[in-house]
């Protein structure tokens, strides 16, 4: 079959099963075209995007200023490896680095290749900073975080559908309740050996779970007083999805001119991906400051991929477009019309339990079982009347549309979920 030829959306669907590992379960609609907040299938059907491939499309499909730099650059030069030196990487990791207010950047290329360096750089500060007897550290996670699906990454998830059958699992991790500071700091009193804290600011997977007011800041102080790393893994939240740059601004309003963008809460170790590169291409990164990151030297760490020229240029033309078009802001204004729309419509709804989140990234609760087949029915739903969503935990529906959306754009789009919502039985 040539790559020119038209395929249907039947036809594309069963060469994916007949071709693929089967290790997703989409929705059944093929894309073919992607422009702002709307996505095309093979048809030729049009629909509004409200997953942004899991927060990676912040900026919007194929916007204009990233593609070309991404074309630009691949026309130029592609790769060199990290052998020798290439024109791009040094304006890159400057750029990004004073973007977030931190010394130094280390390039990767996807969220889950970020948290793995982000865990050897903690391991690595704890040895030779803190006095860790080697091969003893230990770092905090939450149950019913994602980090991503790596073989070190599921060894401290607690999602039997990523864990099952992949033993044997890597030690080295404690597991506390989410959004529990009394748990975080028990965890610190009673184990010596604690080198960080891994959380999400927002548990984006497990169902947009927004901690409590204070628990991020409650955090890093109690980690600064055990002498332990803070890391945040804003791979999902951060570059504006929740109305801030990141999310652990917390309260400093990134959508005020005058704010300077320096997180309320600081991490010491910062996860970055998805939108860093608007989703043209693979980029992710870790950032910190020189007491962390000089732990690590030649050999130590590295990618064929990582900081090659391409991520460099198109990582700063996505993060020029978040500044310039002032997307926080938006994100920040639309999630509160969201959120009131939907919170107006929810008394009316016994289907809908509440609406949670934060800027752009929220989710509904389903008023049935995480095993029922509800919310992936309601997404089909949606899909037919022009939206596109997916399921999460079972009965959990998140949204998250591209953050270029208009104010008139999302009232369609709720006009479609309500609309959608009133047809099912109650």
């Amino acid at each position: 079959m040539s790559v020119l030829e038209k395929i249907t959306s039947k036809d594309a669907i069963a060469l994916e099963e007949k071709h693929g590992a089967h290790n997703y379960h989409p929705l059944p609609v093929v894309l073919s075209r992607g422009e702002g907040v709307f996505v095309w299938d093979v048809e030729g059907k049009k629909y509004y995007d409200f997953l942004s491939a899991y927060s990676a499309v912040n900026q919007g499909h194929c916007h204009p200023t990233i593609v070309n730099a991404m074309v630009d650059q691949a026309r130029t030069l592609s790769l060199t490896s990290r052998a020798f030196y290439n024109d791009m990487l040094g304006k890159y990791e400057k750029y990004a680095t004073e973007t977030f207010h931190f010394d130094k950047l280390l390039p990767m290329n996807t969220g889950a290749e970020a948290v793995e360096t982000a865990l050897k750089i903690c391991r690595k500060w704890a040895y030779e900073k803190k006095g860790i007897a080697e091969n003893a550290a230990e770092i905090i996670v939450c149950e019913n975080n994602f980090h991503g699906r790596t073989t070190t990454i599921i060894s401290f998830s607690n999602d039997p559908v990523a864990r099952k059958n992949f033993g044997p699992y890597t030690d080295g991790f404690i597991k506390i309740e989410y959004d529990n500071l009394m748990a975080l700091e028990e965890a610190l009193k009673t184990n010596e050996n604690v080198a960080g804290f891994l959380v999400e600011p927002i548990q984006g997977e497990a169902g947009v779970f927004v901690p409590s007011e204070g628990y991020l800041k409650g955090a890093k102080a109690l980690c600064e007083k055990y002498n332990v790393l803070f890391i945040a893994d804003e791979v999902q939240t951060g570059i504006a999805r929740t109305g801030r740059l990141l999310a652990t601004c917390g309260n400093c309003s990134c959508v005020d001119k005058h704010c300077s963008g320096e997180p309320e809460v600081k991490p010491d170790i910062l996860i970055l991906g998805k939108a860093l590169s608007g989703g043209a291409y693979p980029v992710s990164a870790v950032l910190a400051n020189d007491g962390i990151m000089n732990v690590i030297r030649p050999g130590n760490h590295g990618s064929t991929f990582g900081g090659n020229p391409i991520a460099a240029a198109v990582g700063m033309a996505a993060l020029g477009v978040v500044k310039e078009e002032k997307l926080a802001k938006n994100a920040y204004v639309l999630g509160e019309i969201f959120r009131k729309e939907l919170n107006e419509f929810i008394p009316t709804c016994n289907l809908v339990k509440s609406v949670r989140g934060k800027g752009l990234l929220n989710a509904i609760l389903i008023n049935d079982t995480e095993e029922s087949s509800t919310a992936w029915d309601i997404c089909m739903a949606l899909k037919e009347n022009g939206l596109l969503a997916k399921p999460t935990h079972g009965n959990i529906i998140r949204f998250a549309p591209p953050l270029v959306m208009t104010k008139a754009e999302l009232l369609d789009c709720v006009s479609i979920i309500i609309r959608t919502l009133q047809t099912f039985k109650q």
